[in-house]
């Protein structure tokens, strides 16, 4: 071989050289553009909304390959659906690219209901829809709290703060609508269980706040009893006469809770 380079003239050897390198040079580059597909490019289907397997199975379809990355949960869609796509639709890519997809969630994720009971309307409904739940029915019920809430409702029923429910639920409120014009005479609920008591203050639209724990030995609230209440039932002006005490729906009444009942003669929270 060295033999045939020296016998021919330089100019040869150079352009035999030149040529070789050409050669090598298109050689790589033919070889690049197989091996990595250059200039042949797909258009990338809409997918987003359809079943993600149906997506699948149509990416697959064009050469494409297909990776979920991402699952969200939007309760507006279908479950199982095509939320987002990379890269989005029409978009032209090379044949065999992967198509990553968002899928929308079979179940939606449990959140932790909030405590609202006393934001106003508007911070609730704002608060609600912030978390990703949504705002039911408003109902009003007699409570010196105007426009606030003073109960929340899920499915028809209190729930309380730290319940778990679903992504999306509607709760409902109960508002304030400030202290009513009526009066009546403040009911008696000495001796009975805070659980009785709160019954029957709700039913006639009066009012608690927090009770005050008389001993240390109240294990459950609900089973406790009222030892003291305030206002009381009535007022004894003079011995043995007694005036009625008056209060209105939305008033507030305050209640002391004992573990044992009261050591007292209930009856004295009757009229003669």
């Amino acid at each position: 071989m060295f033999k045939f380079l020296t016998t021919k003239p330089l100019w040869v050897n150079i352009l035999t050289a030149v040529a070789l390198v050409m050669f090598l040079i298109l050689s790589f580059f033919g070889l690049l553009n197989w091996i990595t597909d250059h200039g042949h490019y797909e258009k990338v289907p809409a997918v987003v909304g359809k079943n993600a397997d149906a997506a699948r199975l149509e990416l697959q379809s064009k050469g494409f390959t297909v990776e979920v990355t991402d699952s969200l949960y939007d309760p507006n869609a279908p479950k199982l659906s095509v939320l987002k796509q990379a890269p989005e639709s029409d978009a032209q890519v090379k044949h065999g690219r992967t198509i990553f997809l968002t899928v929308n969630r079979a179940q939606a994720p449990l959140i932790d209901m909030p405590n609202l009971v006393g934001f106003s309307i508007r911070s609730a409904s704002m608060y609600l829809t912030s978390i990703g739940l949504k705002l039911g029915d408003t109902t009003y019920r007699p409570d010196i709290a105007r426009n606030s809430v003073i109960a929340q409702l899920y499915n028809g029923s209190d729930i309380k703060p730290g319940v778990k429910i679903p992504l999306g639920s509607t709760i409902s409120f109960v508002l304030g609508s400030g202290v009513g014009d009526s009066e009546m005479v403040v009911p008696p609920v000495i001796g009975l269980s805070y659980a009785a008591a709160k019954a029957l203050l709700t039913n006639k639209n009066i009012g608690m706040s927090n009770p005050v724990f008389t001993d240390g030995n109240i294990k459950d609230t609900l089973a406790a009893f009222i030892v003291k209440q305030n206002p009381e039932p009535f007022t004894e002006t003079t011995p043995g006469t007694k005036v009625p005490n008056k209060i209105k729906p939305g008033q507030i009444m305050d209640l002391w809770l004992g573990s044992q009942p009261p050591a007292v003669d209930t009856t004295k929270n009757t009229l003669p």
